[in-house]
């Protein structure tokens, strides 16, 4: 198993994404609207308290006695009912062979996701490879910082009423210089629009539209 990917990626819809590692850690991402006997969690990643990002129906659905519920500082009043544990910005949570850091989220223009409320984006890192979840965000300065960083997968919100769209989340993706680039919390949107305009910017970063398929790193 672990000599085919170090990181296996699934879109659930929305923000919400299934990551498992080589060894078959299950890690999931901003849960919502999660199907019934889905598989359960090792570790769950709430990047902020909003209901289509922090779901407790769907944190429910998805843990087991042992698993690990995470999230930024910010919302620690909510991850007290799991017992989970607040990570501080650009801290990092060690599991066995994968590490979890968190690092801010927040938009610029629009009012409602403010840097003062401490939000959190998510990189997860194991084997060598690592994805990264932005939250829900537009272009921020820090994005340029991950270009150093390595990132396998950047999984990029482009929805543009919440967050950012097309134009401005390809430019975020060409700051953050991943190998793949995944479009997600679109809002129904045809991603073949990011694809090609991600293209345009930079063809040497790779488009995977994950609607209906699994990719291995």
């Amino acid at each position: 198993m672990g000599e085919d990917y170090q990181l296996q990626i699934e879109w659930l819809g929305h923000a919400a994404f299934r990551v498992k590692t080589g060894s078959g850690r299950v890690i999931y991402l901003d849960p919502y609207q999660i199907k019934d006997g889905e598989e359960k969690a090792d570790i769950i990643v709430s990047s902020h308290s909003h209901g289509d990002h922090f779901s407790e129906g769907d944190i429910k659905k998805i843990m087991k006695d042992d698993t690990v519920v995470l999230g930024p500082e910010s919302i620690s009043s909510n991850l007290k009912k799991f017992d989970g544990q607040a990570i501080r910005l650009g801290d990092s949570f060690d599991y066995k062979d994968l590490s979890i850091q968190l690092i801010p989220s927040y938009n610029i223009k629009k009012a409602n996701h403010p840097k003062s409320n401490g939000w959190a984006g998510t990189i997860i890192r194991s084997g060598g490879k690592s994805v990264y979840h932005a939250g829900d965000t537009e272009r921020i300065p820090e994005m340029k910082e991950l270009a150093n960083k390595d990132i396998t997968v950047a999984l990029i919100p482009c929805g543009g009423t919440y967050t950012m769209g097309f134009d401005e989340a390809t430019d975020s993706a060409v700051d953050i210089k991943p190998e793949i680039a995944v479009p997600m919390h679109n809002w129904g949107k045809d991603l073949n629009e990011f694809k090609e305009l991600l293209n345009k910017k930079d063809p040497n970063i790779k488009v995977e539209i994950l609607s209906d398929k699994l990719l291995k790193v």
